[in-house]
């Protein structure tokens, strides 16, 4: 235990001793001035740019639009750290900083993931997130000097959804993008998974979800106060999700958008931008954490996609072991959870990876030497490199539900089936951690041994492996479920059972043990209703044999031999996810105390109806 914080303490003092390090370059060999620039409509966005004193040369500008403020505003006040990382900032480039349309200092109204305007001829003065950034780029070329002609973009989470947004009718100069945790879809990233919300993320409706007056360097929306760190307790004692109008009214139109718009109706599918990624032009760097709670499905679909409808674009693909947006701060050793995975691994990928792609293309005007996809094996810990995405050489392998908890390769035979009993007053918890977070993180590699022993667990696991077994790419579980009642929502949980001789590291949490760790290796959940359709839900027949199909994201991940894989299927997630009446009602924002009821749930594992996870295997 000393050793352990003798080693945070050393962390803690080189990170203040780097900062103020950062701090000082920055007023050494930058000068900051703030533009408000006009857009096609006339609304003026606020944009903060930094430039090397030194002119001797020219700079390309890389830049970063923003709705959680470019600030700090003011003349003489600068950011003690600018650009993606320090390597960067110290190569020197014009880096821009941009409040976008409604937020902070810029003009407007604002709106969540804003849709893109695909008719463009025949709306030459419509707006959307790429004409935002297609101005300011023709803005920033005529009126700044000391530049090269090239412009860059990046962004973590809804920055990088902002980046992502530039490249659909992008601005000729722009030259190389870089989505890191890119919100793709709001429907199936943040705040919901395939038809479930996520009300994990109901305290940052409050940030999203005001106008505000005017131009402001202050905060205009207060958070909730939920009285309690009990996040459980708190949701609990709430109820059903209508009740919640008492703290976001009509003037949160965010909130009333969640509640109105419950399916995947036109709504949210214009705020997509993935039907929009088709005759992209800049060179593409998507990256992305595989523990990331908040937005794995953004990088992972936004990278195939490109991909598919691209061919021939630079085009590749990092996925890290990090949480969300690790990858861009340093802070010594990399662990999420329990679970370690190296040190200095953000810096590594700063230095040598993100480095080159902006120096590559924005200084030198020619490709990076970098490989497709540079991916993380989370059980191996270590880096490899593909040609594609998911390795052309994974094949497909199905592992089967069983009786007495099994999970193999064998097709099963007879008729059997689980069944547990899924009680909304007794919801499983998502985590043992006593927290209410603003958005979780630290769940996607917590242990499930607690969720494992709940009667409203179902457990599948193989025996203990005889050797490595590396899955690689896409997983898919097809479930053939029934329920006594009309609706469920149906989890499903890839474990990596330790072996009971593993030993703790020092970064284990106090009171936690490695030996039979249930590391959650991916994790997803599928409101039933939404099975066949997101925008057309569906009621169960009860007792019905119903088949569910639920793609799980993506994952690169080595079970060791000595390990076993197990598979987790459960149908509350509280209060990760909000609670399933279980009866059939048109709009769960709407349901009422007396719709919660408790079901039996059976998933079948039998000759006709042979409930696997299928998976990708690389030999």
């Amino acid at each position: 235990m000393y050793r352990l914080l003798t080693i945070y303490f050393l962390i803690g003092i080189l990170t203040l001793t780097g900062v103020q390090a950062q701090s000082d370059f920055v007023n050494e060999h930058y000068e900051k001035k703030e533009y408000r620039i006009s857009m096609r409509d006339g609304v003026k966005l606020h944009t903060v740019v930094y430039s090397p004193k030194d002119r001797s040369v020219t700079y390309p500008i890389l830049m970063q639009r923003t709705p959680y403020s470019a600030g700090p505003y003011g003349e003489g006040e600068l950011r003690p750290s600018i650009g993606p990382s320090p390597y960067v900032m110290k190569d020197r480039y014009i880096i821009v900083y941009q409040d976008v349309r409604g937020r902070w200092m810029s003009e407007g109204e604002y709106d969540n993931m804003r849709p893109t305007v695909a008719d463009r001829e025949d709306n030459p003065k419509a707006i959307d997130e790429s004409t935002d950034t297609f101005d300011t780029i023709e803005w920033l070329l005529e009126n700044l000097d000391n530049h090269n002609g090239r412009v860059g973009m990046w962004g973590i989470s809804y920055p990088g959804f902002y980046s992502a947004a530039a490249l659909p009718f992008a601005h000729p100069n722009l030259k190389a993008v870089s989505p890191q945790a890119p919100i793709g879809d709001f429907y199936f990233d943040d705040f919901h998974h395939n038809g479930a919300y996520f009300l994990s993320y109901w305290l940052a409706t409050a940030v999203f979800g005001y106008q505000k007056e005017g131009p402001t360097d202050k905060p205009w929306y207060e958070m909730v106060d939920p009285g309690t760190r009990d996040g459980y307790q708190f949701f609990m004692d709430l109820g059903p999700l209508k009740n919640a109008d008492k703290y976001y009214g009509e003037d949160n139109f965010f909130w009333t958008q969640l509640k109105e718009n419950p399916d995947y109706n036109e709504f949210w599918q214009k705020r997509s931008i993935i039907p929009h990624l088709k005759e992209v032009t800049p060179a593409v760097m998507t990256v992305g954490g595989w523990f990331d709670a908040e937005d794995l499905y953004g990088p992972l679909t936004i990278y195939k996609t490109l991909e598919k409808n691209n061919p021939g674009i630079y085009n590749t693909l990092v996925m890290g072991p990090w949480s969300h947006g690790d990858w861009s701060r340093e802070a010594g050793i990399q662990k999420v959870s329990n679970i370690y995975f190296g040190d200095s691994i953000s810096t590594w990928y700063q230095k040598n990876v993100e480095f080159e792609f902006f120096q590559k293309l924005l200084k030198e005007g020619s490709n990076p030497d970098l490989p497709e996809a540079y991916m993380f094996d989370t059980g191996k810990k270590e880096w490899r490199i593909f040609d594609q995405w998911p390795p052309k050489e994974a094949h497909k392998v199905q592992y089967y539900f069983g009786e007495k908890k099994k999970l193999s390769t064998g097709k099963p035979g007879g008729s059997g089936s689980s069944s547990f009993i899924s009680d909304p007053e007794n919801p499983v918890p998502y985590s043992q951690d006593i927290k209410l977070n603003f958005t979780p993180r630290k769940y996607m590699a917590d242990d499930q041994r607690f969720a494992a022993r709940r009667p409203d667990v179902l457990v599948f696991e193989t025996g203990p492996l005889e050797e490595d077994i590396t899955l690689a790419g896409e997983i898919m579980a097809r479930l053939f479920v029934s329920t006594s009642e009309s609706d469920a929502d149906w989890v499903v949980k890839l474990v990596d059972v330790f072996p009971g001789e593993t030993e703790n590291h020092e970064y284990v949490q106090e009171g936690q043990h490695l030996s039979h760790y249930h590391l959650k290796v991916r994790s997803e959940v599928i409101r039933g209703r939404y099975r066949e359709s997101f925008s057309s839900p569906k009621p169960f027949t009860p007792n019905k044999v119903t088949p569910v199909e639920l793609q799980l994201q993506d994952v690169f991940h080595t079970f060791k031999k000595g390990h076993k894989i197990q598979v987790q299927v459960q149908s509350t997630w509280f209060p990760l996810i909000d609670r399933n009446p279980q009866k059939y009602v048109e709009n769960i924002f709407k349901a009422s105390e007396e719709d919660f009821i408790k079901a039996t749930h059976k998933v079948f594992h039998a000759s006709e109806h042979p409930s696997h996870i299928e998976v990708q295997v690389l030999e």
